[in-house]
């Protein structure tokens, strides 16, 4: 698609736009109307940037994500992962994300084009990370390579966000995410 592009500047004041309107009124009330007023940008431009409302969703999610795992590597996968927490309190990032992902849980399940963008743009990158993370640790000879947990690592990570939660009432923070990475995740694969 020929589209021309933002400055930075612009893109990041939008996608900063669209997530204090996610924070305000969810995604079902979030329009590309009231984004393109809070921006003082056309519809037009905001649809030659982005698809629509989903994958304008999923960058903003992903620009305004400053934690990563790209780029992580300590030279073990305990550092790595004290790492990933050190990085995600620094920025205060881990409560903000967590209350985003709670509004945007129960949109996913009605709206099978905002679930697509968000694993295109920010679940699949991160799981390729993690799974990086990962091979590092096995070739330090860290993991057994047929360790049966490796395949659930992502799915004990994103339980961490959600059990907190639900069962305690409460954001998973960095002092949280470390007890649980050193009592379930690291003993789960053999670290």
């Amino acid at each position: 698609m020929g589209r021309s592009r933002l400055t930075p500047e612009r893109e990041a004041e939008l996608f900063d736009a669209v997530l204090d309107l996610l924070r305000e009124v969810g995604y079902d009330a979030l329009t590309m109307d009231a984004v393109a007023a809070r921006t003082r940008s056309s519809k037009a431009t905001l649809y030659r940037q982005w698809q629509g409302k989903p994958e304008l969703v999923a960058r903003a999610l992903r620009h305004c994500k400053p934690v990563s795992t790209a780029g992580i590597d300590t030279g073990s996968l305990r550092g790595d992962f004290a790492e990933l927490v050190r990085r995600a309190d620094d920025e205060g990032q881990v409560e903000k994300d967590a209350a985003l992902m709670r509004g945007l849980g129960m949109a996913i399940h009605g709206n099978p084009d905002l679930h697509q963008a968000l694993r295109d743009v920010l679940l699949d990158p991160e799981v390729t990370g993690l799974n990086a993370m990962l091979r590092r640790g096995i070739d330090r000879g860290e993991i057994a390579a047929d360790c049966p947990a490796l395949q659930f690592v992502p799915h004990m990570l994103v339980g961490a966000f959600v059990a907190q939660q639900l069962i305690e009432g409460r954001c998973a923070d960095a002092a949280f995410l470390s007890s649980y990475l050193d009592a379930v995740v690291l003993p789960a694969l053999g670290v």
